[in-house]
């Protein structure tokens, strides 16, 4: 058994050059990606004991997926091959600094197709933690089998840690996205967000009034991600931002994904017990998630550019100021 279970879509990134659209795009580079399974991979690599749950085609891309986690550390006896779908695939593009193209192959993804008769409910009630996002949200089966997989792991104690990772063209439209995202959110005791999350989910650019809305709503700690300028907490007792560490940037893909699995591995250390954490513990929790997410940002790639905790802890070693610029 495992700590940490991380449930959602993995599927093949198909990456463009920077600066060149889809449409002019003659050659791409692919890459292992999905959130959750970034984060699982992240996770194993930072030395902790991790499973994931999806579903790939029973395709070349979907044992390529498989074999990329397993070859990270990941457990992965609870990836289903689907021979009825194929494994979805993310066309990328960013054109210029303000905009990103992306086109999905999932009509229907192997990953959608989960069903809650796929989940090993011994598997998840000895988790720790159960970690998910807001895609395999959007439709059935894997709608149901994730909320399935989440009264399991609630109802065993677990602590539950909610990524809603909104991507607006998975939906149809922004009141369905809101809906369902606020759905998966009735589980969560931590929610991991960026700033146009927040906004998007609560009203609120301000990330108090953002942060204590969804407080309000039965989450016990939010967490901001700012990109360049750190990360911010509110757990109902302390709340603050930690400013971000100063790397040269060779790709920011998956930096998200590393912050989040930093995160976890902090709270797993410290016993998983938001009530028992203090603002000291959080800050240092988020400091190391930082230096994660500031190491991935350094190589390219996302999976390959998680970094071993090795190679976090001498980063951190060598930034021995919080407030590092």
């Amino acid at each position: 058994m495992v700590d940490v279970i991380c449930l959602g879509e993995v599927l093949i990134d198909i990456f463009a050059p920077v600066g060149v659209s889809l449409k002019e795009a003659e050659v791409f580079q692919r890459a292992p990606g999905g959130a959750p399974a970034n984060v699982s991979a992240a996770l194993a690599k930072l030395g902790v004991s991790v499973g994931f749950i999806g579903k790939v085609g029973k395709d070349p891309f979907g044992h390529l997926l498989a074999e990329t986690l397993s070859g990270a550390g990941v457990d992965i006896s609870l990836i289903r091959f689907e021979p009825e779908a194929r494994t979805t695939l993310a066309w990328v593009a960013q054109p210029d600094v303000n905009r990103s193209e992306f086109i999905f192959y999932r009509h229907p993804g192997a990953d959608m197709l989960l069903r809650a008769d796929e989940i090993d409910a011994d598997y998840v009630t000895k988790a720790k933690i159960f970690h998910y996002g807001s895609i395999s949200l959007i439709a059935d089966p894997s709608r149901t089998a994730t909320f399935h997989a989440l009264e399991l792991a609630k109802e065993a104690g677990a602590l539950i840690s909610y990524d809603p990772n909104w991507r607006p063209f998975l939906w149809r439209g922004p009141d369905q996205a809101r809906q369902g995202i606020l759905e998966g959110l009735a589980y969560a005791d931590l929610v991991k967000v960026n700033e146009t999350e927040l906004e998007f989910i609560t009203g609120h650019t301000d990330f108090d009034a953002g942060s204590q809305w969804l407080l309000g709503r039965g989450v016990r700690s939010v967490v901001v991600t700012r990109g360049p300028e750190g990360s911010y907490f509110n757990d109902g007792q302390a709340k603050g931002f930690m400013p971000a560490f100063r790397v040269e940037t060779v790709d920011a893909t998956g930096c998200g994904d590393g912050f989040v699995a930093g995160l976890l591995a902090g709270l797993l250390e410290r016993g998983c017990d938001l009530e028992e954490l203090t603002g000291a513990d959080s800050r240092a929790i988020l400091r190391f998630a930082n230096a994660v997410g500031a190491l991935t940002a350094t190589r390219k790639g996302v999976i390959p550019a998680l970094p071993m905790r090795e190679a976090v802890e001498a980063f951190l070693a060598a930034n021995t100021s919080a407030m590092e610029q």
